[in-house]
This record gives C-alpha cells, structure tokens and sequence, in this order.
C-alpha cells in the first residue's frame, strides 16, 4: 500500500462518504476523445462564442449576445 497515490488513499478513506454521496469517477484523464465527444465539444464551442461576458463597475458580469440584431433569447 506505500505505493497508492494520494486518491487511492482518499479514497479509501472516504468509502463511507461515498455510499451517501456516490463514487467518485476513476477513469484516467489521459484517454482519447471519441469522434462523438470530438464533435459536441465543437458545437459547445461554436455555441459559446456568440456570447459575450460584460462585466460592471461593482465586479459583478452577465452575458450578452455577441450580435445585437439577435433576439431570440430576450
């Protein structure tokens, strides 16, 4: 057990935990995308691009459209 990284051991000791809140996801991080998740992460992008994040003198923001013939959202 010298050899468990950090997860391993927090996850071992957080076992109760998860029966309440769920496991935790333990696939690795390094794996190819799918040509499906290659194509939505695409979209997700294209779709993010049309808008705009203004931000206001207090420090607070929103989103605004990119395009202010666009109305479809309002």
């Amino acid at each position: 057990m010298a050899q468990d990284n950090f997860a391993q051991r927090f996850m071992r000791a957080t076992g109760k935990l998860r029966v309440v809140f769920g496991p935790a996801n333990r696939s690795a991080l390094d794996h190819e995308m799918t040509e499906e998740n290659k194509a939505l992460l695409i979209q997700r992008e294209a779709e993010t691009r049309q808008w705009e994040t203004v931000t206001r003198p207090d420090g607070s923001s929103y989103v605004v459209s990119r395009n202010p013939e666009d109305h479809s959202l309002r």
